[in-house]
């Protein structure tokens, strides 16, 4: 793919081009803790966003998706452009200027392998792309961090979508063969091995889209944040659900509605589950992190409630195959992916099996994805 991007450059604009990748990410365990400012445990994936790109002397940058097939002239100092794929480069070169970066007008063909629709942040893997060509190309002097809240703030101001910053980030920080355990309050990280021989990492699509995923997003959120009010009002220094000890939610439970009490413990719980998965990771225990991988599917599914019938099939199946060291949705909820730890030996027949049984139970075969922890962004050397 980053030979047909590079060449794709060549056709229309002529040599000289630099290429740049970054990747899609996959979220271990971590979901809907991230607003909560409490742990995400992402990877970078081996699935990435190209992009080729040079400077052009004019006044107008020239963007062309080579997905879409279609190229566009942008003033990057005039108005936002009709599609939505070249507002991600319009909002990137924004905010870099914002900050006091000076860009003038350049060429661009990307495109990539990152799946869509499948949850794995292929527009977060555009944004860090363009961020990190951009940065190096003009010698801007970002730091990653800066670049990764620069890919957010796009999301925020030009596509409307209130995103947290754990996509960006790992699509920046990603390496291979590691996790980032990233403090969502803080920003802080540290990386831990992912390295378990003899498995693989495997995404199973649902094949439903998450219609209900906006809305009831809004709904979680206020749910855990009425929750915390409640305990805010006893303790002091009580800000978000990361201050809030099981103790605490249980200590003052009479005095807050049923469901937000299970969506606060639920955040607590998966806060733990993660903090416990790091350590197992640290002993290459993947069996126990299997584990915390299948308690975090029963949490989001029974306390949290943003799982599907399709979802809890899939995972339900993981949960009595032998060989299947963990299993949990992926993402926002209400449809996307099913991830999967399976070993390598048992893997094909497993996915044979939930095919077979999907399609029986629903008409549909799901999509199935392999995927390697792999590095963030970079510059890519084109022989």
């Amino acid at each position: 793919m980053n030979t047909r991007i590079f060449n794709e450059f060549k056709k229309r604009f002529g040599a000289g081009a630099q290429l740049y990748a970054s990747p899609g990410r996959v979220n271990l365990i971590g979901e809907h803790t991230d607003y909560n400012l409490g742990f995400v445990l992402p990877a970078a994936i081996d699935k990435n966003i190209y992009v080729a790109i040079k400077p052009n002397g004019a006044t107008n940058s020239r963007l062309y998706s080579y997905d879409y097939e279609m190229e566009v002239s942008v003033d990057m100092n005039g108005e936002k452009p009709e599609q939505q794929w070249a507002c991600y480069i319009y909002g990137v070169v924004q905010e870099m200027k914002k900050r006091g970066a000076k860009i003038d007008a350049f060429d661009c063909v990307f495109g990539g392998d990152v799946p869509l629709g499948a949850g794995l942040s292929s527009s977060a893997a555009l944004e860090s792309a363009v961020g990190y060509a951009l940065n190096d190309l003009y010698g801007l002097g970002f730091s990653r961090q800066e670049l990764a809240k620069i890919g957010q703030m796009t999301e925020h101001n030009y596509i409307g979508v209130r995103c947290g910053i754990m996509d960006q980030f790992a699509s920046l920080f990603g390496q291979k063969g590691r996790v980032i355990r990233l403090d969502c309050r803080s920003l802080e990280y540290e990386l831990f091995p992912f390295e378990p021989q003899g498995c693989r990492v495997v995404l199973i699509d649902s094949m439903v889209k998450h219609s209900l995923a906006s809305s009831e997003y809004n709904v979680r959120r206020s749910q855990a944040e009425a929750g915390v009010a409640v305990v805010a009002k006893h303790v002091p220094g009580i800000e978000s659900l990361r201050d809030v000890t099981m103790e605490m939610l249980d200590t003052y439970k009479n005095e807050m509605d049923a469901l937000s009490y299970r969506r606060c413990a639920y955040v607590i719980h998966e806060n733990q589950r993660l903090l416990e998965g790091c350590e197992a990771l640290k002993k290459g225990d993947y069996e126990f992190f299997g584990e915390k991988m299948f308690g975090s599917h029963e949490g989001l599914s029974r306390e949290y409630e943003v799982s599907c019938a399709e979802l809890d099939f899939i995972a339900d199946i993981a949960r009595h195959t032998d060989g299947v060291l963990g299993a949990r949705m992926m993402g926002g909820g209400f449809g996307g992916c099913v991830i999967n730890l399976v070993k390598e030996s048992v893997c094909d027949a497993y996915l044979d099996d939930v095919k077979s049984r999907f399609n029986h139970q629903y008409g549909q075969t799901p999509r199935t994805i392999s995927v390697v922890i792999g590095d963030g962004a970079r510059r890519v050397e084109i022989e």
